[in-house]
């Protein structure tokens, strides 16, 4: 089991920037990536960004160049860095871990709200 903790999610107007936090404990060797998603109301969970253990990124179409996303593994911590945030960021990002055997896990969800 994978257990994840997200933090810094909040109101930032358009234009600004926004710092999410995931920590992950337990059984942090069976991670291969780290990743998060948003949600936003009435639409469908999407990938935003992920980072496999060896490095390599992938991030959704509507942010390269404004999102960027890192890992400290020695605080088993993923960062999302969000800049240049616009109204349609506005959602929940929730954290995910993909980890061995196919196993995959969740964050509670943080709220990102981008007002215009």
């Amino acid at each position: 089991q994978v257990q994840l903790v997200e933090s810094g999610g909040g109101l930032v107007q358009a234009g600004g920037s926004l710092r999410l936090s995931c920590a992950a404990s337990g059984s942090i060797f069976s991670i291969r990536a780290m990743g998060w998603y948003r949600q936003a109301p009435g639409k469908q969970r999407e990938l935003v960004a992920l980072m496999h253990n060896g490095g390599t990124t992938n991030y959704t179409d509507n942010v390269k160049g404004r999102f960027t996303i890192s890992r400290d593994n020695g605080k088993n911590t993923a960062y999302l860095q969000m800049n240049s945030l616009k109204p349609e960021d506005t959602a929940v990002y929730y954290c995910n871990v993909r980890a061995m055997f196919a196993r995959s896990y969740w964050g509670q969800g943080t709220q990102v709200t981008v007002s215009s």
